[in-house]
């Protein structure tokens, strides 16, 4: 089930998109908070977000940019400034697109549905972890943030693999190591400690910084 954030201040034309959208199979979530919606994203962690351009305290282009640096999670605008500038304005900003309303509510599900299935469709066989905008690909073994793919050994893609299962719980040193155990290459605790190291290099290259914590005595964890 996909989950779709609204964030629009005008709750007629909320709740209108959240009955249909329920009606199509997506969880909904509709901001309130309009002073603080990058806490409610966090919370959420949608696949998709609708995002008015007028809305009180900060504009949609503000919450726009501020999301993209978090994530690349789909964000269609929604406004009746139609107007050639805010159109560009909202694709500088990181947008996937742009809906003029008045709108038809089945023309905006087809929208949400053709944005997701360009961003997540992938084969039935290969399921995808998000987290922060990275998207780790168990069917390829693959690990992608901002569109570019970051190489990763066999050891490092099985490490995240487990931290990003687990996400939010730390994950012990000893069951990682079981974890590579199972692999053709023996795996002892310090060569857990180089693969680790080389992993967060990666990531901080690749812009992902301190996404893997140290629990001092404990383990690792993806919060």
């Amino acid at each position: 089930m996909y989950k779709l954030m609204i964030i629009e201040d005008d709750f007629g034309i909320a709740n209108a998109i959240k009955e249909r959208a329920l009606m199509w199979g997506f969880d909904v979530f509709v901001a309130e908070d309009f002073r603080d919606i990058l806490t409610d994203y966090e919370k959420y962690q949608p696949h998709i977000i609708l995002l008015d351009i007028k809305l009180p305290f900060f504009d949609g282009y503000y919450w726009c940019n501020e999301i993209r640096k978090l994530s690349n999670v789909p964000v269609i605008i929604i406004s009746s400034a139609s107007d050639n500038m805010n159109i560009v304005m909202a694709m500088n900003m990181g947008a996937d697109d742009f809906i003029a309303k008045p709108f038809d509510l089945e023309v905006l599900m087809a929208k949400l549905q053709a944005v997701l299935r360009r961003t997540y469709d992938f084969s039935s066989d290969m399921q995808v972890i998000r987290h922060r905008g990275a998207f780790l690909n168990t069917g390829d073994n693959t690990l992608t943030y901002n569109d570019v793919q970051i190489p990763l050994t066999k050891n490092e893609y099985r490490i995240i693999l487990c931290l990003m299962e687990n996400k939010g719980k730390v994950v012990s040193r000893g069951r990682l190591m079981e974890r590579l155990w199972k692999t053709e290459s023996f795996i002892d605790d310090n060569t857990l400690t180089v693969n680790i190291n080389r992993l967060r290099k990666k990531l901080d290259a690749a812009g992902l910084y301190n996404f893997i914590s140290t629990k001092i005595g404990v383990g690792y964890i993806i919060e």
